[in-house]
């Protein structure tokens, strides 16, 4: 198995795999394809307020929903939109506007063994009392940013 980060920090996994997941009371489900065996930590502080710490999520390459009606979305800034559960709020999936990135809360898939820390983002907004151990990339705001070309 080898992994290649990407630009814009998403670890990309040569085996990637369908991964089933769904909400909290069962009103949404999901089948993931293309899901990497790594996750990233994004430390934003909209990130942080949306699900009370660090989010940890896999990159999809796609994404489809039984009981789509219960999936809503919240447009977060001009290039991205959070995905959660009508019903129970369940964080589901982070996706760019434009459609080039989706990833899913790890949470949120019903078999979230076997992912592995692969980056952390947003580095310079990470509050004091946490830190994640091990040897992998971590990207500022302004590095993360520049990844996805939308700053010089």
């Amino acid at each position: 198995m080898s992994d290649a980060t990407h630009d814009n920090g998403q670890a990309q996994n040569d085996d990637r795999q369908t991964k089933t997941g769904g909400c909290l009371c069962g009103a949404v489900k999901f089948t993931a394809t293309g899901v990497g065996g790594d996750h990233g930590v994004c430390h934003c502080g909209t990130c942080r307020k949306w699900s009370g710490g660090p989010t940890m999520a896999i990159h999809v390459e796609g994404m489809e929903f039984e009981n789509e009606d219960n999936v809503k979305s919240y447009v977060s800034s001009d290039w991205a939109e959070r995905g959660f559960c009508q019903n129970c709020g369940t964080h589901l999936f982070y996706r760019l506007r434009d459609g080039s990135m989706t990833v899913v809360w790890a949470g949120a898939f019903d078999k979230n063994d076997g992912f592995s820390l692969a980056n952390e983002i947003y580095i310079d907004s990470k509050p004091a009392g946490y830190n994640f151990a091990g040897d992998h990339p971590r990207m500022t705001e302004h590095e993360f940013l520049k990844s996805l070309g939308m700053v010089e």
